[in-house]
């Protein structure tokens, strides 16, 4: 099994003293968390689409084999809701495109607001190419039926397993056949403890997935970085 663990970004003044040692420049951020982790998830595509160029640039700082998940811009998501994807989703890929081999997943995390749209969610899965490989993140209930499961299904999308203070965000369906998941808060102050991270490492070994990804977003304090770092051992 490949098990890729990382955090959701890195650009975290406030991990100072727990990844980055003081008098290293932020723009060598990056090559200081590459050097531990094999895997990031980039959350600024959400906000702003990065370019092509800087894409390329983020491959050509880290090392082989190191993997960048993608989170899709708010516009497709939030904005447009899924709707008319075709543009978004075009221009989104014509800038990872600069990943080249080290594109991980994209990751479509879905407003809490937007209740089911199965007719949505299909025609935007279709719109990725061949290959590349897709995560879902609905956060409303309604999206907990079998024509969505089979959706996923049938375009290989992963349904991102998800936790916020040790209540799983979704069921765990396993859709696809690598795995996606993003643990948000735990209940000790952001960090999560040894008996929450055993457990989520055992639901990944259990899923039987041939390549999986987690990442930590829970960023306050660090505790990111030191939950995945323990993560990456027990599991």
């Amino acid at each position: 099994m490949a098990l890729l663990v990382g955090t959701s970004g890195w650009q975290y003044k406030h991990w100072r003293g727990v990844l980055y040692p003081e008098g290293v420049p932020q723009r060598l951020w990056l090559e200081t968390y590459a050097a531990e982790f094999s895997t990031v998830e980039s959350n600024n595509a959400f906000y702003r689409l990065p370019s092509l160029e800087s894409f390329a640039s983020w491959r050509d700082r880290t090392p082989g084999g190191f993997v960048m998940a993608v989170k899709a811009s708010r516009f497709l998501t939030h904005i447009k809701r899924l709707a008319d994807p075709e543009e978004p989703v075009r221009r989104l890929m014509g800038a990872a495109a600069g990943l080249k081999d080290k594109l991980g997943p994209i990751l479509l995390q879905l407003p809490p607001t937007l209740k089911v749209d199965p007719g949505r969610l299909d025609r935007c899965l279709g719109c990725f190419p061949a290959g590349v490989r897709v995560a879902v993140e609905p956060r409303h209930e309604s999206w907990w039926t079998e024509e969505v499961r089979a959706i996923l299904t049938a375009h290989a999308a992963a349904l991102c397993w998800g936790d916020r203070l040790g209540r799983p965000q979704a069921p765990f369906w396993r859709t696809a056949g690598w795995g996606y998941v993003r643990l948000h808060e735990g209940s000790a102050g952001w960090a999560y403890g040894d008996t929450a991270l055993r457990t989520w490492a055992r639901r990944v070994r259990e899923a039987g997935w041939p390549d999986a990804y987690v990442y930590f977003n829970n960023d306050p304090g660090g505790a990111a970085v030191r939950n995945a770092r323990r993560f990456a051992r027990l599991a």
